[in-house]
């Protein structure tokens, strides 16, 4: 990877409809060299997929819920249980194994209260967890999927060149 990689990855987290031939231009490439390090990077796994970002309160999900887990099994048959179970809610879009006081932390949208509540009886009806804290979201201040790429080791600095 060096920065001409790391010049599409940042294009492409803007916008990964962008036609190639317009991202070898803006990164000073013709499109062959272009497309073939797009595909390199999609093999390697630095590119897992490309999607489209939808606006929550279009897709009715306007609510946003992070709630807190905690569980008395730490066991990894039951970590495997959990993660089976919260698999299958589609409103989970973030599901998180944490250190300190919470064990698991999942952000979950839905389009009201009412919704959530459903949810959380589907969910602990499924399976045993000692304690659930939810907290929700009342103004979304800044979200991005995009990743920082400053701390990109690039092929130049592993041989220490820069």
């Amino acid at each position: 990877m060096d920065r001409l990689d790391r010049k599409i990855l940042r294009i492409l987290q803007e916008d990964s409809t962008l036609a190639v031939a317009d991202l070898a231009k803006k990164v000073g490439l013709s499109t062959t060299p272009c497309w073939r390090r797009i595909q390199k990077m999609e093999e390697d796994g630095v590119i897992r997929r490309r999607v489209a970002l939808l606006d929550p309160a279009k897709v009715n999900t306007k609510v946003t819920v992070f709630v807190s887990i905690r569980t008395n099994s730490h066991s990894m048959e039951w970590l495997k249980r959990f993660s089976e179970v919260i698999s299958e809610f589609p409103e989970v879009v973030e599901f998180y194994r944490m250190s300190g006081d919470v064990d698991y932390l999942l952000r979950v949208v839905v389009p009201d209260i009412a919704a959530y509540d459903a949810f959380y009886k589907r969910m602990i009806s499924k399976i045993e967890i000692r304690d659930v804290s939810s907290v929700f979201a009342m103004e979304q201040i800044k979200y991005t999927t995009e990743l920082p790429l400053d701390y990109m080791v690039l092929d130049n600095q592993r041989s220490g060149e820069e």
